[in-house]
C-alpha cells in the first residue's frame, strides 16, 4: 500500500514535533511537503528532515497534486479556514487543538465535512490516545467505579518568565479554550458524551499582568454542570513553579479512579540533603509525547484503511461551545447556560 503523502502547515514549536514523528516514526507516512510564511521554518524542514517541497503560500501547498493530507499546526485563529479550503482541495486533514474560537465557526467546518464523507477529518485532542487515560475510559466503560458523576481535571504548566504566551494570548481564545479545552473533553470522554447545560468561571492574575490587556488570566476554575445533572471541574494554571502537571480525577457511586496524579516524570524517588523528591515533566510534551505518536499514527492509518477517526468533528464543537462559555463566564462574571 503506498504512503500517505502529508504536507505540514507550520514549522515551530508543536510543528516540528508532528513532523519528526511523521518524517521517521509513523508507519505508512511519507512528509513530502512543508508550509510556512517564515523562511527558517522551512529551511529547518528541508534540512533537517530532508523536505524537499517548501511552501510559503498555503494554497500553493493545496494545489500540490502530490498531497493527500495536511497536518495544519498553525495558530488557532486560522484553523476553520484552512481545514475547510483543505477539505475542498479534496485533501485529508489532521489539524490541532481548538477547532476554532468561534462556535459557528465550528459548525460551518462540520458542515463543510458532511459535504467532502470521504475525506478524515480530526482534531487533536492527544490526551484520548494517552494509554492511561484509555485504560481508565474502558474501566470506566466497564462499571469499574459504577456510575461516574463527577470529573475534577487539571492542566498546569511550568512558569515561563519570559511570558511567551502573553504574545500568543490575544489570538489564543483565552485560558479556558488554549488550555482546559483538553480537561473538557476528557470529562466528555469519560462521562459518556453528556451535553452541558450551564457553566461558571472565575479567574485572576497571579504573575503575568501583561494578560490584563486582553482580558485574560494565568489561572482559572471552572465549573461545568451537564443536562443529566453529572458535574466537571476544571483549574487551568500557566504559573506552576515546578513543572507541567496534567491529573484527572472521575469520581462514581462504587469508586475513584485518578490519572497523572503529582506529575511524576518516572517512578525515581531521590532522597539526599535536600529531602525526598521526584522529578516532574517540564512541559506537557514530555508528559505526552507517546500519545501524540499514537495519534498520528491512528490517523494516518484512518486515512490509509478507510477507517473513522476516533474522535468526531464534533466532539471538538461541543468541547470548544463549553471552553467558550467559560470565557464568557469570566469576562462578564455570570452562569453562562448552555
Amino acid at each position: 500500500m503506498n504512503p500517505v503523502r502529508i504536507g505540514i502547515v507550520g514549522v515551530g514549536r508543536m510543528g516540528r514535533r508532528h513532523a519528526e514523528n511523521l518524517a521517521t516514526r509513523v508507519p505508512g507516512a511519507a512528509l513530502v511537503a512543508a508550509c510556512s510564511p517564515i523562511g527558517e521554518e522551512l529551511e529547518w524542514a528541508r534540512d533537517t528532515l530532508g523536505v524537499q517541497s517548501l511552501h510559503k503560500d498555503y494554497a500553493e501547498l493545496l494545489a500540490n497534486k502530490d498531497i493527500d493530507c495536511v497536518f495544519l499546526v498553525t495558530p488557532n485563529t486560522l484553523h476553520p479556514a484552512q481545514i475547510i479550503a483543505a477539505l475542498k482541495a479534496g485533501k485529508h486533514v489532521f489539524c490541532e487543538k481548538p477547532l476554532s474560537m468561534v462556535l459557528e465557526e465550528c459548525l460551518a467546518v462540520e458542515a463543510e465535512a458532511v459535504k467532502h464523507a470521504h475525506l478524515k477529518v480530526m482534531i487533536g485532542f492527544v490526551r484520548r490516545f494517552d494509554a492511561s487515560y484509555q485504560d481508565a475510559q474502558k474501566s470506566i466503560a466497564a462499571g469499574a467505579i459504577g456510575r461516574p458523576f463527577l470529573v475534577r481535571s487539571e492542566t498546569t504548566d511550568q512558569n515561563d518568565p519570559s511570558g511567551f504566551f502573553v504574545k500568543f494570548a490575544p489570538t489564543s481564545g483565552g485560558i479556558f479554550v488554549d488550555m482546559s479545552v483538553h480537561d473538557i473533553d476528557m470529562a466528555r470522554w469519560l462521562l459518556g458524551s453528556p451535553k452541558a447545560k450551564r457553566v461558571f468561571s472565575l479567574g485572576t492574575i497571579a504573575v503575568h499582568e501583561g494578560l490584563r490587556g486582553c482580558g485574560d488570566v494565568d489561572n482559572g476554575v471552572a465549573m461545568c454542570e451537564f443536562a443529566d445533572g453529572r458535574m466537571a471541574c476544571f483549574y487551568a494554571s500557566r504559573t506552576m513553579a515546578h513543572g507541567h502537571e496534567t491529573q484527572t480525577e472521575i469520581i462514581g457511586t462504587d469508586g475513584r479512579l485518578i490519572v497523572g496524579r503529582e506529575g511524576r516524570i518516572n517512578q525515581v524517588q531521590i532522597s539526599d540533603a535536600h529531602g525526598i523528591r521526584t522529578l516532574t515533566t517540564p512541559t506537557f510534551y514530555e508528559r505526552f509525547a507517546d500519545a501524540f505518536l499514537r495519534e498520528e499514527m491512528h490517523f494516518v492509518d484512518c486515512v490509509r484503511y478507510d477507517r473513522s477517526p476516533a474522535l468526531s468533528l464534533h466532539d471538538a464543537t461541543e468541547a470548544t461551545r463549553i471552553g467558550i462559555a467559560l470565557r464568557t463566564s469570566l469576562m462578564e462574571r455570570r452562569v453562562v447556560e448552555l
